[in-house]
């Protein structure tokens, strides 16, 4: 996890997390279950960026895109499946 400062009086977040295995097929699933706790439970104004540790994972860049994206994001936590 690395904290900076970001704009006026907010921060940037930026955390990294590993996958269990290079082939994870829940690695999406787990970076967007951080990404909606987070924004739910942090009231302070953050831009936060969620990444696979580089080279943990087989897809890595497209999960980084797919968590990252505001609209596939907002797509994905109105599943009600991921909010159980």
């Amino acid at each position: 996890v690395q904290v900076q400062p970001f704009e006026k009086n907010g921060y940037l977040v930026r955390i990294d997390f590993n996958p269990t295995v290079p082939y994870c097929s829940l690695a999406s699933l787990i970076g967007l279950c951080l990404r909606g706790k987070i924004q739910k439970n942090v009231m302070e104004r953050i831009k936060l960026d969620i990444v696979i540790a580089e080279g943990k994972h087989s897809t890595e860049e497209e999960i980084n895109k797919q968590i990252n994206d505001k609209e596939r994001v907002a797509a994905a936590l109105e599943n009600p499946n991921l909010k159980k």
